[in-house]
């Protein structure tokens, strides 16, 4: 069950015909993950899916941003704080997501980035507004794409254009992420969560069952690969952390100033 209560970065808006928004709720932040959201995005997607009133899922984000990765701010809750080791954590995250039988929508509005990008990437339907832009981060602060970006990315635009983003974590607009492959749908950024709501509510309202079985065997097919991306991928960017790349780059972003890697 979906219990608004037990969630402090994350609130919920029910509507009636089953849908719920779920929206990441620290945009002084823009809703960057500290180890609070993230421990509260590892159980989202199995409460909405235990939620008996729960038909569709929308995610999104409050003010200016969707999600800006992780936050690696001085004051921020360390991530791994909630008695689940990290890459564990982590991994409940990505599979959760692919496991949940439900629809999950993502309404994407201004930055997706890093851990940001994966989570509304694995949605079921990525709505995005014009001013959108999506990048997977994670090298930019010495540390590998590890937390699913390894797993979604050549999903949806192929393997050769996946590494060349995960390399080098160059930004993607709205409109060449749709031409790529990697959103839905791109609409007037003040249409964004109105687009989403709309295809929520078509499909809240449709044959349930059908629904979900007809998204459940694609997301099968990607939790196979998950289950042999996601253990190596996920070790490999901890291996990462305290490298002195990795410590150099969160110096830098502490002290907004380019990095200076060794």
């Amino acid at each position: 069950m979906l219990d608004a209560t037990t969630y402090e970065t994350i609130s919920f808006d029910r509507h009636d015909d089953g849908v719920v928004v779920a929206t990441l709720q620290r945009p002084e932040k823009l809703n960057a993950v500290d180890g609070r959201m993230h421990h509260e995005l590892s159980r989202l997607p199995r409460d909405a899916d235990d939620d008996p009133g729960l038909r569709v899922l929308v995610l999104t984000g409050a003010g200016r941003a969707f999600c800006a990765g992780g936050d690696f701010s001085p004051d921020a809750v360390p991530l791994g704080s909630f008695g689940t080791p990290l890459v564990e954590e982590g991994r409940r995250i990505v599979d959760g997501i692919l496991d949940c039988a439900k629809p999950v929508i993502a309404a994407v509005n201004g930055y997706a980035m890093g851990l940001g990008a994966t989570i509304a990437l694995l949605c079921d339907v990525v709505v995005a507004g014009r001013s959108a832009v999506f990048a997977d981060t994670h090298v930019n602060l010495g540390i590998g794409a590890g937390d699913g970006g390894q797993l979604i990315w050549p999903m949806l635009v192929g393997p050769n254009k996946a590494k060349y983003f995960l390399m080098t974590g160059d930004r993607v607009d709205a409109t060449e992420a749709e031409r790529i492959g990697l959103v839905n749908f791109v609409v007037d950024d003040d249409q964004t969560l109105a687009r989403a709501l709309e295809i929520a509510t078509r499909l809240a309202t449709g044959p349930a069952q059908a629904i979900r079985a007809s998204k459940q065997a694609v997301n099968a097919w990607m939790r196979t690969v998950s289950a042999t991306v996601l253990p190596l991928s996920l070790a490999l960017e901890e291996a990462c952390f305290g490298s002195d790349d990795q410590r150099e780059a969160v110096a830098a972003f502490n002290e907004k100033r380019p990095p200076r890697f060794r």
